[in-house]
């Protein structure tokens, strides 16, 4: 015999709308994320890569901007809107609070009507880039990514500081000592989309071993595989010409592609 809900006693109605009312919500804690990016116009297919968006420049450990501004600079004057993030405090906080601050940036491009963004992390500010799109779908926000002498695999200055003088190597340092269970916790190879591209310099006094810069899944240039012979420091990455031409001609519609025009050796790197 079929039992409709208007012959039930009151008592058993109410066990019922609660039983449904729980359902519902086991299941919107299951597809809340992707219902409410639905409503807000956030669910996005893979970046086209012929629409280049806004680039987003990430500073690296203590968040300083110079370098960074000079690389935006050479940027817009090739038409593109870009922008260098203020991380809070000093920069040196917890590298996944620098990528929600990140994230916050990214949101407001698509929210305006970007179609992706483009990312340019400097040292440290690379490996915060590695885990927003780790964190934050980033391969349907992103299209490209360039990483400038980012200690990927750590950088042995923080593992010493973390080591020696742990009250004076704060978050960030401490996170990018090798090994760290921060960097462990980033996916190897990393994900593409976006494409990635991870530049560096022989020359690096900074983030030690050099080497620290490749990237699994990333197309890896050590500066001096394209010019011999030519001097670039680590503070010197975001404003060096050859590798300021590098990352404009990565950020275009093209291949990525090592070769730039006019690479000549420069003496006396700093």
């Amino acid at each position: 015999m079929r039992v409709t809900p208007a012959g039930l006693s009151p008592r058993r109605r109410i066990l019922l709308g609660v039983t449904a009312l729980l359902g519902v919500a086991a299941l919107l804690t299951v597809l809340g994320p992707f219902v409410a990016s639905d409503l807000l116009g956030q669910r996005r297919d893979v970046p086209a890569a012929d629409r280049p968006g806004p680039v987003l420049l990430v500073p690296g450990y203590g968040g300083g901007t110079a370098g960074l501004s000079v690389l935006a600079d050479r940027l817009r004057a090739t038409g593109r809107k870009a922008t260098v993030v203020e991380l809070p405090g000093t920069g040196t906080d917890d590298l996944a609070g620098q990528a929600r601050v990140l994230d916050g940036y990214v949101t407001r491009e698509l929210r305006a009507g970007a179609p992706s963004v483009d990312v340019v992390g400097y040292s440290a500010g690379g490996v915060v880039v590695r885990f927003w799109v780790q964190a934050y779908d980033g391969p349907r926000k992103a299209r490209r990514v360039v990483t400038l002498g980012s200690p990927h695999h750590g950088a042995e200055l923080a593992g010493t500081g973390s080591l020696l003088v742990p009250d004076a190597c704060p978050a960030a340092c401490q996170q990018l000592a090798p090994g760290s269970r921060f960097l462990a916790g980033l996916r190897s190879p990393v994900p593409v989309p976006p494409l990635w591209l991870s530049l560096w310099t022989v020359d690096d006094r900074t983030v030690t071993p050099p080497e620290s810069a490749r990237l699994d899944g990333a197309v890896n240039v050590p500066i001096q595989s394209v010019c011999p012979g030519r001097q670039v420091s680590h503070s010197e990455l975001p404003t060096d010409p050859v590798v300021t031409a590098m990352v404009v001609a990565a950020l275009g519609t093209g291949a990525l592609a090592a070769d730039v025009p006019g690479c000549e050796v420069r003496p006396g790197g700093a």
